[in-house]
């Protein structure tokens, strides 16, 4: 290795910077086409649809037995009949001789076709209950399916801001590589004069294939990011997109009062929509369980056609009043109410727990915020003053005052301080994603 020294050292500093192919254009993703793409693709905003559209047809059901039932009947009936006949019948003319016994065989047909309908006409407002828990059990599904969303475009939201973090580390990257060949140039050609030693060289080439490596693993981080943006928008499309450098607004009172907020919270959280309209569904079915204590009435009427033979059917109708009452069914009516009763006690507790949690949520996301806003002022200023030791290092360099450790140190403090703003801004619109969902708020 320390025949190579000196080859290594006077190579040709444009051997390292060798221009790459251009590459080709790539589209670019807006946030706002992010989201909207995960509202109309993404599996888990259709599957919540597709709940809420199966809740609305559960309404229809209980409501079905408020109409008219009808139901339909032909049939056809073959009968056999067997007699069994024994006398006595004359042998030969013989008096007293005992005669055979035999079996009569007796066939018979009977076609029938049939109407009948039944129209319940009181329950104790059992099927009304049924039909008013299904109605809130709509809504609840409904706002379950906004919470559904919310989540959903607070990934995309998030994995965006990731993809565009990566995209700036990238671009930082990038910007330290150009400034460690720079350095090469001018190290090599203070080397080749004899002015500084081939040890500094050799250290800047070091610096080089280590700002090279950081890029590479930079493109990767980024190009694993726009996989997971894909995946968070619910498309198993290409990763051949650049993402902008969309952010997002100042969110109203962020740098309100926590009780401000939570109010706004509580009311506007679907989440806690779907507990109160769960819960009214609960009490309906409560009423519903009770009204099966009590009879049901109902009409009835059947209009049939029937006979031996399809060319003589005669009609006949039959009508009446029915009532039902459960007198006894080993407690079953008073176990479902006990059940409907404690499954609304369960609802108020997760109801409570879940104001708690937002409670918690929303103190985090607003605490995040601020903190991130202090984080972008305090990254900003050390990124400046970074960029200002790089500056007087290179002077220092270039006069013979500064070390190739002092030039490669302030590089990477450039190098750091650049990161630490990228991390700075993704903080700042992640806390305002988390805020918004917080909120209850898509914008």
């Amino acid at each position: 290795m320390r025949t190579l020294a000196p080859l290594i050292v006077l190579a040709p500093v444009a051997a390292l910077a060798q221009p790459a192919a251009p590459a080709p254009a790539l589209r670019t993703l807006t946030l706002e086409e992010a989201v909207r793409t995960a509202r109309t693709r993404h599996p888990d905003i259709r599957n919540a649809s597709a709940q809420t559209e199966e809740a609305r047809a559960r309404v229809d059901q209980a409501r079905a037995p408020l109409l008219p039932q009808l139901t339909g009947r032909a049939a056809y009936q073959r009968t056999e009949l067997q007699n069994n006949n024994s006398g006595v019948v004359p042998v030969g003319g013989t008096s007293g001789t005992t005669g055979t016994t035999g079996t009569i065989s007796v066939g018979a047909n009977l076609w029938q076709a049939s109407v009948g309908a039944t129209q319940l006409v009181w329950d104790f407002g059992q099927t009304r209950a049924r039909i008013h828990a299904a109605e809130h059990a709509v809504s609840a599904q409904d706002a379950s399916g906004r919470a559904t969303l919310h989540q959903v475009v607070l990934g995309v939201r998030t994995f965006y801001f990731a993809a565009r973090a990566d995209k700036a580390l990238v671009q930082v990257a990038q910007e330290t590589l150009q400034n460690q060949l720079r350095h090469l140039d001018q190290v090599v050609a203070f080397v080749q004069v004899g002015t500084r030693a081939e040890i500094d060289a050799v250290s800047q080439r070091t610096a080089v294939a280590s700002a090279r490596l950081a890029l590479i693993r930079a493109e990767n981080t980024y190009a694993t990011a726009r996989s997971q943006l894909n995946q968070a928008m619910g498309t198993p499309g290409t990763t051949d997109f650049d993402v902008a450098d969309d952010s997002l607004a100042a969110v109203a009172g962020e740098d309100g009062a926590l009780d401000a907020a939570l109010q706004i919270a509580y009311a506007a959280r679907p989440e806690l929509r779907a507990f109160s309209e769960q819960r009214r569904s609960e009490e309906e079915i409560v009423a519903s369980t009770r009204a099966q204590y009590w009879p049901s009435v109902s009409l009835s009427g059947t209009a049939s056609e029937a006979g031996d033979a399809l060319a003589s059917l005669g009609w006949g109708l039959v009508g009446g009043v029915n009532l039902t009452w459960p007198l006894f069914q080993g407690g079953l009516t008073r176990a479902q109410v006990r059940e409907a009763e404690w499954a609304a006690i369960a609802i108020d507790a997760q109801t409570e727990s879940l104001r708690q949690s937002v409670r918690v949520e929303l103190e985090s996301a607003l605490l995040a915020v601020r903190g991130a806003k202090s984080e972008i002022d305090a990254a900003q200023e050390a990124l400046a003053n970074a960029r200002e030791q790089l500056r007087l290092a290179e002077g220092r360099y270039q006069t013979g005052a500064g070390s190739i450790i002092e030039l490669g140190d302030a590089q990477v403090t450039v190098t750091q301080a650049s990161a630490q703003k990228v991390q700075a801004d993704f903080d700042l619109a992640t806390a305002r994603a988390q805020l918004l969902h917080a909120l209850g708020r898509d914008s």
